[in-house]
């Protein structure tokens, strides 16, 4: 395999940035004969919140969650956390044509109370914490609880967890060696997952003052989801006979922003996650960033969504004999965010893809 040798400079931290790599992986160098690179240079995008094996037309194959990973991959996202998936994508781990994909097995719901087929639907709530440790031996270190959805009894949003079984579930991830992360839009299910201990919060709409001081304190994370949240006033429109929800979901929105600058503010840290599969496609991670930067500055969201999302998630960055994974552009993105949309050069384990 052909060497590499890249100088640039890294857009999210200004820092100058020389790497060599041989056999797709980092090395000491120089070395003799590398390709030339030269750019603004990330170490990757992290999609922190996609569903492999999910798309905008249901559930897929394996052959189609194959060419959605690529289709990430090809748009800049060296690593896919996988936030949830229908389909069994084990075979697609550790292959290094493909982003670095790390699972959280299933959804684990309530019956009629999530996306039909999408997830692992419990009749009795009381089997949530037997079925996170059916989880734990399926995922890869990361439980995926779907915290609140509509109920449509009362025409809201509302938790599908009592706080003690929740607790105890969340204990049961750990002891495990596993992480827990929730989806939640509303604001009523969130103190009882922060009390529980979640590790991370997917979308989070409802956080609010007191709930973002608590995540803070206790170090959890958030996936924002933002090019998502745009539909919301979709799904709201979609929704006439649940009134109430509707104007749940469209005040969400609305405040969706703010909520993300006060997070931030309080310390919490935010990654980049495009939900993609069910009403976003595959690919759209330059979307997220982009979205972010819009709300917390272009070289907070680089960095939020390659440098911290990697150090998150255990990956490494330019380490001597790590998987040389790596994104080039020709120029500053920080200055121009459309030039996520098109990097100069996409590497992964050493081949420009």
């Amino acid at each position: 395999m052909t060497g590499l040798h890249v100088v640039g400079v890294d857009p999210a931290t200004g820092e100058h940035v020389e790497l060599w790599a041989v056999d797709g992986r980092f090395v000491d160098g120089p070395i003799a004969d590398p390709i030339e690179l030269t750019g603004y240079v990330l170490p990757g995008f992290v999609d922190a919140h996609c569903h492999v094996g999910y798309s905008t037309s249901g559930i897929s194959d394996l052959d189609e969650a194959e060419e959605q990973a690529r289709t990430n991959l090809h748009a800049g996202a060296l690593a896919l956390r996988d936030c949830g998936s229908p389909l069994d994508t084990r075979s697609l781990v550790g292959r290094d044509d493909l982003p670095v994909l790390i699972r959280a097995g299933r959804h684990i719901a309530r019956s009629r109370r999530y996306i039909r087929e999408l997830g692992v639907d419990l009749e009795d709530p009381a089997e949530l914490p037997g079925e996170v440790a059916n989880q734990l031996r399926y995922g890869d270190g990361w439980i995926k609880i779907v915290g609140d959805w509509i109920d449509r009894s009362i025409g809201d949003l509302a938790p599908l967890w009592p706080d003690d079984i929740l607790a105890e579930a969340v204990a049961v991830a750990h002891a495990g060696g596993a992480r827990v992360t929730t989806h939640v839009f509303g604001e009523d299910a969130l103190p009882g997952l922060l009390a529980a201990e979640v590790d991370c919060i997917e979308h989070g709409t409802g956080l609010t003052g007191d709930t973002i001081a608590i995540a803070a304190a206790n170090n959890v994370h958030l996936v924002p989801t933002v090019i998502n949240i745009a539909n919301f006033p979709s799904f709201a429109d979609a929704a006439a006979k649940y009134p109430t929800y509707a104007r749940h979901m469209r005040d969400l929105h609305a405040r969706n922003g703010e909520m993300i600058r006060q997070a931030v503010s309080a310390g919490i840290r935010v990654h980049a996650g495009t939900d993609a599969g069910g009403f976003v496609e595959h690919g759209r991670v330059a979307d997220e960033v982009t979205a972010l930067a819009t709300l917390i500055g272009p070289r907070e969201a680089m960095f939020a969504a390659s440098h911290s999302a990697r150090e998150w998630l255990g990956l490494p960055l330019y380490d001597i004999g790590a998987a040389a994974d790596l994104t080039v552009f020709a120029a500053d993105p920080a200055e121009e965010l459309g030039v996520l949309r098109h990097p100069a050069t996409v590497v992964r384990a050493g081949r420009l893809v």
